[in-house]
């Protein structure tokens, strides 16, 4: 049974970040922002100006204190500490902004919005550096960890992006029609009519694993491999659209949360173990240099076999409203999922150990 931390909104629930000294930031609509104790026990509240959806919420990886969170088209940054008037404000973005990801180095804040644009933030020089664009709503892009020049984007156009900081153009893109499973599964008939439009991204502590969920209830698994990223993996667990990936501390164990109102852990470490040792570089070359019709015949006899090996979720909970964000965290000692849906409530879920 979940634990609901209640009286911290009277909205629903948007977003959620927690820092390393385990508090919790939620936003929710009509611009309500509340901070929890690991306890669920509301510390601190402000109601953001304008009165808009607050949409992303991220504490500073280097000071837990500072926390960027994102209302309308405006980003706005707090102290935790005393949550007053904002410190700083930026309106770079013309568009209602879906998705704020900051580098570990907190010098680089990524805000994705509803135009399909990224705009990088220079937080040292309070400026735009760079503006990147999809070509429909960008929901949701995240920095790589370890590597603080790189980060993914993904949107309501089906593609998912490499981008490096110093690049206005994309390293590599890929369009998540052409990472079905299977051809010859009959699930692909209905395709057109659900396509995987995608909606969230989370890259592993390793900075090269990262899983995407879309709108045919499909997750994709993902390997980078310098400039370029390749589809390692994919299986389906929830029978509407995957709204939250959320990979934990522990290499390869992903979290998603789906509109079908289930939360599901899954072990993806067999499938991407068996790439753990990269192949030859002239077989990598050799690919690189297949024809494009190789390349996309070879794709679905890769995933008959990942369909064979039948990835199963090791816990489902069935929380039973669309899930809005999932976040982790440790309370006395145990860890918990914390799940945000369509209420004011947020749900805690212990997970085995």
């Amino acid at each position: 049974m979940a634990v609901k931390w209640t009286d911290g909104h009277s909205s629903s629930i948007l977003c959620l970040n927690i820092n390393k000294e385990g508090l919790v930031a939620s936003g929710a609509e009509r611009g309500e922002l509340t901070i929890w104790d690991g306890k669920g026990i509301p510390v601190g509240q402000l109601q953001l100006c304008k009165a808009d959806d607050v949409t992303s919420v991220v504490f500073s990886p280097t000071c837990p204190t500072r926390l960027y969170t994102s209302h309308g088209e405006t980003i706005s940054l707090l102290d935790v500490r005393s949550l007053k008037e904002p410190t700083e404000c930026f309106q770079v973005n013309e568009e209602e902004i879906s998705c704020l990801s900051v580098n570990e180095t907190d010098n680089f804040l990524a805000a994705a919005d509803d135009s399909g644009t990224i705009k990088i933030i220079d937080l040292e020089n309070k400026k735009v550096s760079r503006s990147l664009r999809h070509s429909n709503i960008c929901s949701s892009v995240v920095f790589r960890p370890q590597r603080p020049q790189s980060l993914l984007s993904c949107g309501l156009d089906m593609q998912v992006m490499l981008w490096n900081l110093q690049k206005a153009r994309p390293l590599c893109t890929t369009n998540l029609q052409d990472c079905e499973m299977d051809e010859a599964n009959p699930q692909t008939a209905g395709h057109f009519l659900n396509p995987p439009l995608a909606h969230s991204l989370s890259v592993a502590s390793c900075g090269n694993i990262f899983g995407c969920g879309a709108q045919d209830g499909k997750v994709r698994i993902f390997r980078v491999t310098g400039v370029k990223f390749e589809h390692e993996l994919g299986f389906k667990g929830h029978s509407l659209g995957v709204s939250q990936v959320l990979f934990m501390p522990e290499a390869y164990w992903l979290l998603t949360g789906g509109n079908d109102g289930k939360v599901l852990l899954w072990d993806v470490s067999n499938g991407v173990g068996k790439q753990q040792k990269s192949p030859a570089k002239s077989l990598q070359r050799k690919k690189a240099q297949a024809p494009t019709s190789t390349k996309k015949e070879g794709k679905p006899n890769k995933m008959v076999s990942n369909e064979h090996a039948r990835i199963l979720p090791k816990l489902t909970i069935e929380h039973g409203e669309k899930v809005n964000w999932i976040s982790c965290t440790e309370i006395k000692g145990s860890k918990r999922v914390l799940v945000a849906d369509q209420s004011s409530s947020i749900s805690v879920y212990p997970l085995p150990e």
